[in-house]
């Protein structure tokens, strides 16, 4: 492309060379972005500065306070969601705030800082968000960062229907008391039908710092450079969102197992042909799903309802048949706490009664125990409404993205495994992948969106060497990952570390993997197939055989990658990582532990688990 010579233009040949460099990746929507924040800049840019020089000028002017500080823990996007509302309710309010993720955030830097809100999220059994996991660990080390000056406050998210519930945010909360720092106000914790209560501790939060932060108005942040801006991951999630999804066409439902498989396994691919919907390799694909018919026939039926009654859903304003809402409205798959505790107190049942005053028993009672079990186990007739409050709202699942734009185009892949269990002889199938993987076929639609990950991308440099652990659907990303080297043909080494049950039966997308290692795309490859030998052998175990190995290619720099069940497969490789980094460099315990905890702040060490 050819530019105009740049006499009388207020830019040098070096400045636009580089401004080329970084807008040649760009898309159509991104650059539209792009050029509309670059105006909003070039409006406001003089402006400060004559404040700024006005302050600097007027002798005796009192020192500004530094901006409050929101740290934002997220795993599935919500925690980011409620941050960047509260920030955005700051900047309207006037009060000075700067949010940050926490997998950015150095945890030597509390010591500077006055006023931190803690907006996180909880995943597997009560640990905090990937993004989180370096901060934690610095508040609980030995030397935890010095916090005595600090004011803090923390939301929590997380799932009630999990012991744990909220476990991260009580962490935060806790430890940053006992280190000394001082809580403005009470802990709130949030359930999967968030909204309301995160909207209230939001508007609680900004109203207190309205009052206390009078002399903290000018808001002030940092530039960003063009190359930042642009490898924000909100940059391609705004045209559709979670509550405005995108309504795709699903062009391929394919089993991938085979049929001697325990396993029922799904590719499943959609098309976004004219939504301009942008993603990359490590995204998430949010899937709305509705209920199975049949499954909500028979919770009517139990309960002695009317499919036709009609109910008003959570928001207090919608108003909907009860048949309508139990499908589309309403989760009726996942049992909860408040669900078995609501249904005790109707019908005074002194089983149930029981069973909710122990705590202990009543986690192992929803983690076997479908909603659909509890009503037919002790019946009782329900008004449509009383069912409905029973009830929590239906939430999306979130899929790791199998695809990347560069090799499929306008379309995004998923990797689905059926959720297939028993309860009193009755076969039940999980919300989402019975919904996909049972009951759609090509050309269905479906209610998409894409939930972007900050933490799970690939290295910027294509020579960097990355190492890829996953079991089961936890390939999906490395697909993705493969598919975007090998279509860009980027240089760098790519070692895939696989297990499943069965080398015939569960090798998932076995093909593909074969054509890579033949055309030395794949540079090393272990697999680990659990049931194809008396012994069990996991993925942990390859990382313990192929230790020098895994070793030399963490001191050429390579990234590594983790993907799976976040309570098992994840901690049991996590563990074997930190016997391998010990035994290889010649490391104490806690020097590995430390090493690994580096590899993570640096954003080599990244995990997507579940």
């Amino acid at each position: 492309m050819s530019y105009p010579p740049l006499s009388g233009l207020p830019i040098n040949s070096d400045t636009l060379s580089e401004l080329q460099k970084n807008l040649s990746g760009l898309n159509p929507l991104q650059t539209a972005w792009l050029s509309g924040y670059l105006w909003a800049r070039s409006q406001q840019m003089d402006a400060p500065v004559a404040a700024s020089a006005s302050v600097a000028a007027a002798p005796g002017t009192p020192e500004q306070a530094s901006p409050v500080l929101i740290l934002s823990a997220s795993q599935t996007g919500n925690a980011r969601r409620v941050a960047q509302s509260l920030q955005d309710k700051l900047k309207a309010a006037g009060v000075a705030s700067v949010l940050k993720n926490a997998g950015d955030y150095k945890s030597r830097q509390l010591a500077s800082e006055r006023l931190v809100l803690v907006v996180v999220s909880t995943q597997g059994d009560g640990e905090p968000p990937e993004e989180a996991l370096t901060l934690h660990k610095a508040l609980f080390g030995k030397k935890p960062p010095e916090v005595k000056s600090l004011q803090f406050a923390v939301l929590g998210l997380g799932d009630s229907s999990y012991p744990d519930f909220c476990q991260a945010g009580k962490d935060f909360d806790s430890r940053l008391e006992q280190l000394g720092a001082q809580r403005l106000f009470e802990r709130v914790d949030c359930d999967l039908d968030y909204q309301a209560t995160a909207d209230q501790w939001v508007e609680k939060t900004v109203a207190w710092l309205v009052e206390h932060e009078s002399s903290n108005t000018a808001a002030t942040s940092a530039p960003a450079s063009v190359s930042g801006l642009v490898n924000e991951p909100q940059v391609h999630a705004q045209i559709y969102t979670r509550e405005k999804p995108f309504t795709a066409t699903i062009l391929t439902n394919q089993k991938i197992t085979s049929r001697d498989s325990l396993k029922d396994v799904r590719h499943l691919e959609f098309d976004l042909a004219d939504s301009g919907i942008r993603y990359q390799p490590g995204d998430a694909l949010g899937v709305w799903f509705r209920n199975d018919p049949a499954l909500v026939d028979s919770i009517l039926s139990s309960t002695g309802i009317d499919g036709a009654a009609n109910v008003t859903l959570a928001d207090g304003k919608t108003q909907v048949g009860v048949r309508y809402a139990l499908i589309h409205h309403l989760d009726i798959t996942q049992n909860t706490p408040a669900f078995v505790k609501g249904y005790a107190q109707i019908t005074q049942d002194p089983g149930l009664l029981e069973l909710v005053a122990d705590n202990k028993a009543l986690q192992d009672y929803i983690a076997d125990t479908p909603i659909d079990t509890v009503l037919r186990r002790v019946p009782q007739v329900l008004t449509a409404q009383q069912l409905c409050n029973l009830l929590r709202p239906l939430t999306p699942r979130l899929y790791s993205i199998a695809s990347a734009q560069e090799e499929v185009g306008d379309e995004v892949h998923i990797t689905v495994a059926l959720v297939e269990y028993e309860q009193d002889t009755i076969q039940y199938q999980g919300g989402a992948s019975g919904y996909l993987n049972r009951r759609l076929e090509a050309g269905d639609e479906v209610d998409i969106f894409i939930e972007p990950s900050a933490h799970f991308r690939l290295p910027q440099d294509a020579q960097t060497p990355i190492i890829m652990i996953g079991a089961g659907t936890g390939i999906a990303p490395f697909r993705a990952f493969m598919q975007k080297r090998d279509a860009q043909d980027q240089e760098g080494d790519n070692w895939l570390i696989f297990g499943n049950q069965s080398f015939k039966d569960d090798f998932l997308y076995q093909l593909e993997w074969q054509q890579l290692a033949k055309s030395e795309r794949l540079s090393r490859y272990s697999f680990a197939w659990s049931r194809d030998q008396q012994e069990k052998v996991y993925v942990q175990h390859k990382l313990l055989q192929e230790g020098t190995q895994l070793w030399q290619w963490l001191q050429r720099g390579a990234h590594l990658y983790v993907c799976g069940d976040a309570s098992r497969m994840a901690k049991d490789v996590e563990a074997a990582l930190l016997e391998v980094i010990a035994s290889e460099g010649g490391l104490s315990v806690d020097d590995a532990d430390a090493y690994l905890d580096e590899l993570r702040e640096s954003h080599r060490y990244q995990r997507d688990v579940y």
